[in-house]
């Protein structure tokens, strides 16, 4: 099987800052995979570095069977894989449904439409004309996943999506995560909540200083959770 994404022995660095040390993650298609780890460890820096904010100088990063030589924004979207990221980052002079349009840019053929988003989050309908900045923290995360499915891509890296939520919200996304995966969509997610980890994930990869330390399925269980929980606490 040929992974969605596939990171080999990657170094990146920020200006002399090397962050990645060597890493190597993959995901599968209709795989939802966790990447965890303290604050700090690169994590946010591995889905820069498939974007190219972060500078790749060392290891092969693959999209399906396409090699990233020079890792976009738009090559990666281009090749299916979009980000939710970090903070959200809602267009403010655009409304709710001009924020959707936006991830329709690649025009890639699939299932989702604003049609279909609504019906996912039917609040978004609801709010479809008020400015995207205008929504509750919450509200504006359900816009950034609808505006990353509107891409209809093939994994989705989702960057501390809970990050600020309630608990009643976390849960919310918690079933909709699931929903989007079980229709194909693979997921990499990025978290620090193991409560989500443990509802959403099959398998987790734990960071630290920059590289994978250690990996395996996630199961519902204490001793699990437990676990996973070693690899996060400050």
């Amino acid at each position: 099987m040929t992974s969605l994404l596939k990171l080999d022995r990657v170094d990146a660095f920020y200006g002399a800052a090397h962050i990645l040390h060597g890493l190597s993650l993959a995901v599968n298609p209709g795989e939802r995979v966790a990447l965890i780890g303290r604050n700090g460890v690169g994590k946010t820096t591995v889905v820069n570095t498939i974007l190219g904010l972060a500078a790749l100088r060392g290891g092969r990063i693959h999209l399906g069977q396409h090699r990233m030589d020079r890792p976009r924004p738009y090559v990666a979207a281009n090749h299916g894989v979009v980000v939710v990221p970090q903070g959200r980052r809602i267009v403010a002079n655009l409304t709710v449904e001009e924020n959707l349009y936006l991830g329709a840019a690649v025009s890639r053929q699939g299932p989702w439409t604003v049609s279909e988003i609504y019906k996912l989050f039917p609040i978004l309908q609801e709010r479809a004309h008020t400015p995207g900045t205008a929504l509750s923290g919450g509200q504006q995360q359900m816009l950034a996943i609808g505006r990353a499915l509107m891409a209809n891509p093939a994994l989705i890296l989702l960057d501390e999506p809970t990050e600020g939520l309630a608990p009643v919200i976390v849960d919310q996304l918690a079933r909709i995560f699931n929903q989007v995966a079980d229709q194909g969509t693979a997921l990499l997610l990025i978290e620090q909540n193991m409560s989500l980890v443990v509802r959403v994930a099959q398998r987790y990869c734990a960071m630290a200083k920059g590289s994978i330390v250690a990996e395996g399925p996630v199961q519902n269980t204490s001793a699990c959770l437990h676990d996973l929980e070693a690899h996060v606490m400050v």
